[in-house]
């Protein structure tokens, strides 16, 4: 791990409150532990809680109020904002603000009916300073610019500016701007220099296009945009500014797709810059989009598409694809804070794959899973990064993990009960210097989470009645209907095996017959002479040749083309398999009965160390003998070939 990079602390969200945990500075590996400075909030209906972006401060709503506090002073508490139902928390672009919001409801017996449900107030000191009635759920909050020298709020269809460089010092006394015609549509500040630029979204009348427009602030007629693009099939835009405000993404999507190709709905890209051009982004693939993020450089974005296994690719700024990652299992994207390093996530419906990406160099630093994982977070320090499961996503099982960009496992934590939110402490920008990526391994800690078993179910009353070849060829051994013999063998299966039989001899013209001659294959052929009622499901296995290169078709007691030595090994109490009839005596193996009863002992021998394994594979402990037993199969395998071959 790179050295002289100072870990910040996180903060911990969940049914018992909120904590802050920072790293112990005595240990060498990193070690996180709760910071005696902060006093634990012990509510257990917290609702949210956030860093300001510089990291100064930290706000939270326990369900009673809304707690502001400094972190650089001992975590002094600024104030306790009378919120009680404040379910979201947002800083401005530079933390002079706090924004809360709260469902909106109205009561008949008050005196005032219509309440405001959205507050602003000054972080330094707690005061409040803005307060409106904003019933939209999504798109709540207020946009600010950079440098906070202007804010815009949509409220009703219309997007309200205040002007903070006001010369008469109005700020949020008075709106200095409008722009309406919004109605279920969006608004987007673009970061950057000011006068920013700003985005707004206008839903299609029926029969007519949606629309994305750019102003240049304060020219916002709908006559003077500096860029503009018209879409069809949007019932939802997501706009998404790069660090600059040099360019834009609009990600629209459908609620349904009329062409029914996806459950999901139809999804699309498109692209605008402030320097009015506009375009389409072609993707190499069908299927959903599933993730889209902009570069912190600004100078590219990636996208994550198509159907499973997913493709990822890079775009510049002229949406030409400038790098294509293989296809894998994955379904986000995340950015470290300095645009060196990128992290492809696979959640959700996929069981926690994580890739990690040098972009300098175009190479994967490491491929694991961490499973269960619903949120993943780069620390501001850009060199390691958190997942966490947390409710309610998954209640069981909840806690989080700290990861080096290598793949190496720092720390690990379980918690107790329902763990909901983790979060780095922000920092400031300027304080922090890109991190240097080298292929060095780190030395990392075990996971203590138990892994899922790779292998693949069989319900009890199939166990040792199921074979699975050196081909991958699963046979069964149980007969295909309840209470008939397991030498039992449809019409349909007959015909099938026959078909096999003409098939598996043509090519080999010089197999053994059933008398031992070689080259003769008249056994080969079917056989017109029709079945007795008794015999029938014996009379497969006498007419065909085993050997040790052979096959058997042990579910209907016929012997095929071939079988591998796993299959007989693992069906050697089916002696029925290997017999013309009942009560006749077993077929030879070699020719040599002397050899023929020692490779059977040997199948026998095996068939127990295969019981073991599976002893072991369920948590059983073994005793001496047997674990003699299991460590002889090697020794086991080497005398059958050699039994085999001489």
């Amino acid at each position: 791990m790179a050295t002289g990079i100072v870990t910040p602390t996180v903060a911990l969200r969940s049914a018992r409150g909120v904590e802050v945990w920072a790293p112990d500075q005595q240990q060498k590996q990193l070690n996180f532990i709760p910071d005696p400075s902060f006093t634990p909030d012990q509510s257990k209906s917290c609702r949210a809680i956030v860093y300001s972006p510089n990291g100064r401060f930290l706000a939270w709503a326990n369900g009673a109020t809304v707690q502001l506090c400094e972190v650089a002073n001992g975590w002094r508490t600024i104030a306790s904002l009378p919120r009680p139902k404040a379910c979201f928390l947002q800083f401005s672009s530079r933390g002079t603000y706090l924004m809360t919001w709260e469902v909106y409801t109205e009561n008949p017996k008050d005196v005032v009916k219509e309440k405001p449900n959205l507050y602003i107030y000054r972080a330094e000191t707690g005061e409040e300073v803005f307060s409106a009635i904003q019933k939209r759920h999504h798109d709540w909050q207020m946009h600010w610019s950079s440098d906070e020298s202007l804010a815009a709020l949509l409220v009703g269809g219309e997007v309200l500016f205040y002007d903070h460089t006001d010369p008469a010092g109005a700020g949020f006394q008075r709106v200095s701007k409008r722009l309406g015609g919004l109605r279920n549509g969006g608004v987007s500040m673009a970061p950057g220099p000011s006068p920013p630029h700003v985005a707004v979204y206008i839903p299609g009348t029926k029969g007519g296009p949606s629309m994305c427009r750019l102003f240049k602030y304060p020219c916002l007629e709908m006559n003077q945009p500096v860029a503009s693009k018209s879409f069809f099939q949007a019932d939802k835009v997501d706009m998404m500014w790069n660090r600059r405000g040099t360019g834009l993404i609009l990600m629209t999507s459908t609620d349904v797709d009329q062409s029914g190709v996806s459950y999901y709905g139809k999804q699309a890209l498109h692209y605008m810059t402030p320097k009015g051009d506009s375009c389409s982004v072609q993707l190499n693939a069908e299927g959903p989009i599933h993730d889209v993020a902009w570069s912190p450089k600004s100078n590219e974005f990636c996208v994550v598409y198509g159907f499973m296994p997913a493709r990822a690719t890079l775009f510049n700024l002229k949406c030409d694809a400038v790098y294509e990652f293989e296809p894998g299992n994955r379904n986000s994207i995340y950015y470290n804070g300095f645009g060196n390093l990128i992290v492809f996530g696979g959640f959700g419906n996929l069981p926690g794959y994580i890739e990690t990406w040098d972009l300098n160099r175009r190479k994967q630093l490491a491929s694991f899973k961490a499973p269960d994982t619903t949120m993943l977070e780069w620390s501001p320090t850009g060199d390691k990064f958190l997942t966490a499961t947390t409710a309610p996503r998954l209640r069981m099982a909840n806690g989080f993990k700290v990861w080096h960009y290598s793949g190496a496992l720092l720390s690990e934590y379980s918690w107790t009960g329902e763990l909901l939110e983790v979060i780095w402490q922000r920092c400031d920008p300027a304080s922090l210097k890109e991190t240097t990526i080298t292929d060095e391994k780190v030395t990392g800690i075990v996971s203590a989470t138990p892994q899922a078993s790779k292998q693949k179910y069989v319900p009890p009353g199939a166990r040792n009645n199921i074979v699975i070849t050196g081909g991958g060829q699963t046979i069964d051994l149980r007969p295909p209907i309840p209470g008939l013999p397991p030498g039992y063998r449809s019409s349909v299966q007959i015909k099938q095996a026959k078909k096999n039989k003409k098939k598996a001899a043509a090519p080999a013209p010089d197999l053994a017959a059933a008398d031992g001659t070689p080259g003769d294959t008249s056994e080969a052929k079917p056989s017109k002479k029709k079945p007795t009622k008794n015999a029938g499901a014996a009379k497969g296995p006498s007419s065909s040749k085993p050997d040790s290169g052979g096959i058997v078709d042990l579910a209907n007691g016929n012997l095929a083309s071939t079988v591998s030595d796993s299959a007989i090994a693992n069906n050697n109490d089916d002696e029925g398999s290997e017999t013309k009839a009942v009560g006749e005596t077993k077929k030879s193996i070699t020719g040599d009965l002397e050899k023929d009863k020692k490779i059977r002992a040997i199948y026998k021998k095996l068939k127990g160390i295969k019981q073991l394994k599976e002893k072991v594979e369920r948590g059983e402990s073994l005793n001496a003998t047997q674990t003699i037993k299991l460590n002889s199969e090697t020794e086991l395998l080497e005398q059958l070939e050699s039994l085999k071959l001489s």
